[in-house]
């Protein structure tokens, strides 16, 4: 189901709203890239800086723009259990192919508590369901044995967008879980280490700006060309660098797309754009690369 490249997509704005015209732009990009899915609304789309009728409309533009030619994973976690519920639903009459959902933050959930919350919610639809570990984001990480509790007792939950970092984590779930529980990565520069233990894709943010390449890596590790994977990492490497550490994840990516010319850098509060010399470091960056 989830085997593959997808992007973790941007919401571009223009004057406060969602900018329709760039984000169907952003979409042909990515099938043009040759990506397997896109998932709009996750963190990366500003998801909690998003009213819910935009988060739902943003949605529902993903299906339209995408129109089959990719699948579409609706980023439709909260920290609050009933909102993702509610997200989740609607998802599904909108006609996603599945969900992703974050562990919930702030709120830092026993693992019994993460259970209830992402058991309620595959009870609310037949959606298939990516568990989003990030605990730089959530405090917490979902447990690998909380995933395999899931995973047995909801058929739904299939996957796993492991970003914790560390690669061990993924043999421990691979170890504890059946083949039937993707693996997904959730860094770009961990994704070879990461497929390599089991995992069988990524969910990138890198792909805002060269889904062509995350595609040709991807594919490469999945059809055990892995020096070819393993070129194409390194030559990026200083690029994976630089998205990660000049700023908060979405700003270096969106100021990144935006320094192509397809959207503005327009954020949203709390979010600010990048200071000016990181962003003349980034755009001396992206002309190493020729990406601009």
């Amino acid at each position: 189901m989830f085997q593959g490249t997808h992007t973790a997509l941007i919401t571009p704005f223009r004057n406060g709203q969602v900018d329709t015209e760039a984000f169907r732009a952003l979409i042909e990009r990515q099938v043009e890239g040759g990506v397997d899915g896109i998932v709009p609304c996750g963190t990366t789309g500003e998801s909690p800086t998003l009213e819910q009728k935009e988060h739902l409309k943003v949605i529902e533009l993903a299906v339209e723009y995408a129109a089959g030619r990719v699948k579409v994973i609706a980023g439709t976690g909260a920290n609050a259990t009933a909102e993702a519920i509610h997200l989740t639903s609607e998802a599904a009459r909108i006609g996603v192919d599945g969900t992703l959902q974050v562990c919930p933050y702030y709120n830092k959930p026993s693992q019994e508590g993460l259970y209830q919350h992402y058991k309620a919610i595959a009870e609310c639809s037949d959606l298939p369901i990516m568990l989003y570990s990030i605990p730089g984001r959530s405090v917490i990480e979902i447990a690998v044995d909380t995933m395999a509790r899931l995973h047995a007792d909801c058929p739904t939950i299939i996957a796993n967008k492991e970003a914790g970092g560390d690669p061990e984590r993924v043999t421990q779930i691979r170890e504890a879980l059946p083949e039937s529980f993707q693996i997904l990565s959730g860094d770009d520069p961990l994704t070879i280490d990461f497929m390599k233990r089991g995992a069988v894709g990524l969910v990138s943010v890198a792909t805002n700006l060269i889904p062509d390449v995350m595609s040709k890596l991807v594919k490469a590790m999945l059809d055990g060309r892995v020096a070819e994977a393993e070129a194409i990492q390194e030559q990026y490497e200083d690029l994976f660098s630089t998205l990660m550490s000049i700023d908060t994840n979405p700003v270096p990516i969106k100021s990144a797309v935006a320094l192509q010319g397809h959207c503005t850098d327009e954020l949203r509060l709390p979010m600010v754009n990048l200071s000016p010399s990181n962003e003349a470091a980034l755009k001396a960056k992206l002309e190493q690369y020729k990406l601009i």
